[in-house]
């Protein structure tokens, strides 16, 4: 579907509580849509074809729950970003437009030990030290880490353990990683040589686009307890990682497009749009993708491995330290494009579905076995990078995200702005100066992605948190204010 469809559904958006809208069933639908949103939200999407989106995911089959947004929607490729939807295991299918060209994009954080003014003290050389230490911008490589294919079959097998096992952190880290940073099931022999040859030199670089790293600091906490035993106490200063799995991911779901598509002809899959080209989970072709998916996902687990293992090294050498110094530490890594298999209780009754979160984020609640036990208590931590000119945010999943959006909540701020847009408004101003002007440094591989990223192009993050925190699916725990940024 073109941005430029139809819009049928924009119309059809019904309030249900503050911060809740449906659209109702409605032609092919299967089920009705589920949008989290404010007031101040509603507006920014009642004339967008991310609605029409919506609606169309609801007409996939095997879809189990309504087809979902958070209030971070945006108009995507098939799904909206910010999507979730369901799937049985036996009657239902697998989207590569569920997850997304860019698959496993996540953000991690990391806390330190670090004094705040010391780093404030030494930001400019920080930052370019950072810069010179992780690859950024539109194909960067880096010379030193080149994947034979061996170590390029252990990386999608094994992801973020291949680098442990390599001297790239250190065991803990793995327990505070989603799936342990390497989801099963991983084929690689379904990986492309062209996706592997895009892989190779890009493994421990940061990309373009919305990727970066970000020092920042905590700046208030919501959840004393919470934030206690993530490791958050006020001014602590932290790391943000948001990257993926770079040109092999993008290849991996280009190819797989095709092969979709004729399998949607194949299984007779009607399709109300061409991106939402889809296969039965249990065909050749659906576990072919899934199999693909999961080494692409190792891939990002394995890529924001390495990049935490350069920031530690900078760090020691910047301020002449050893680890034990400064402590950076893992708090959590968390998967924005992915699909999932879990169980989930559906109706009172075991489900096993395929849960795909497209630009959303799994939310997992207190006592869920695939926690880390350290967090059993409190629940999974939930990552949401704002724009970087305001704040990022901490929150936890919660039972009744778990129960009504089968453990999912938003990922980040959302764009208001297409990236035309936003270069056309930031045109003769210097985002680079006006950041500074707040107490923000930045350092980025081109001026057009800056503009491209500049603040006004998204929505503002707070207005996003609050919706998710207000409807239960996810709870506050503390708020980070950024002071550098490092972007491709």
């Amino acid at each position: 579907m073109s941005k430029q469809s139809s819009r049928k559904h924009a119309g059809n958006l019904e309030r249900v509580d503050d911060i809740r809208w449906r659209i109702a069933r409605t032609g092919a639908m299967r089920t009705e849509g589920l949008i989290f949103l404010g007031d101040e939200l509603v507006e920014s999407v009642r004339n967008d074809p991310c609605l029409d989106q919506v609606s169309n995911v609801a007409q996939l089959p095997g879809i189990v729950g309504p087809s979902m947004a958070m209030p971070d929607i945006h108009w995507g490729y098939g799904f909206p970003i910010g999507g979730v939807a369901a799937f049985d295991a036996s009657s239902g299918i697998i989207s590569p437009g569920g997850v997304g060209f860019d698959i496993n994009c996540g953000v991690r954080l990391l806390r330190s030990d670090l004094e705040l003014d010391a780093v404030r003290r030494s930001l400019g050389d920080l930052l370019n030290g950072l810069y010179a230490r992780i690859p950024a911008g539109v194909g960067a490589t880096r010379q030193d880490i080149r994947l034979d294919p061996k170590a390029m079959d252990a990386v999608l097998s094994q992801g973020a353990r291949w680098c442990i096992r390599q001297g790239h952190g250190t065991e803990r880290d793995l327990e505070f990683i989603e799936d342990r940073g390497c989801i099963e099931g991983a084929r690689p022999d379904q990986v492309s040589p062209r996706a592997r040859t895009r892989g190779a030199p890009q493994l421990g670089t940061l990309g373009s686009g919305n990727h970066f790293c970000e020092i920042g600091y905590v700046d208030e906490i919501y959840d004393e307890t919470v934030a206690r035993i993530l490791g958050l106490e006020l001014n602590t200063v932290t790391f943000l990682i948001h990257t993926g799995s770079r040109g092999l991911g993008y290849q991996v779901c280009d190819e797989f497009l095709p092969v979709m598509l004729e399998a949607s002809r194949k299984y007779g899959i009607d399709l109300p749009d061409p991106q939402l080209c889809a296969a039965p989970l249990d065909s050749e072709q659906g576990r072919a993708y899934l199999g693909a998916m999961a080494a692409a996902a190792n891939y990002a687990f394995a890529n924001r491995q390495l990049i935490t293992a350069q920031l530690r090294l900078c760090v020691e050498q910047l301020f002449q330290i050893g680890p034990a110094s400064h402590r950076i530490e893992l708090v959590y890594d968390v998967a924005h494009n992915i699909a999932k298999l879990e169980v989930h209780q559906v109706q009172g009754a075991q489900r096993r579905l395929c849960v795909h979160r497209k630009g959303a984020t799994r939310a997992f609640p207190p006592g869920h076995p695939d926690l880390p036990a350290a967090y059993s208590q409190i629940g999974q931590p939930v990552l949401v990078p704002g724009d970087m000119g305001r704040y990022s945010f901490v929150l936890v999943g919660t039972q009744m995200g778990y129960q009504e959006t089968f453990g999912s909540t938003c990922h980040g701020a959302g764009r208001l702005l297409s990236r035309m847009a936003a270069k056309k408004k930031a045109h003769k101003r210097d985002i680079t100066a006006e950041l500074k002007r707040q107490g923000i440094r930045l350092r980025a591989a081109s001026r057009a992605t800056v503009n491209e990223e500049m603040p006004e192009a998204y929505k503002d993050v707070s207005s996003v948190v609050d919706v998710v925190h207000r409807a239960g699916i996810a709870k506050k725990v503390a708020r980070l204010k950024p002071i550098a940024v490092m972007k491709g």
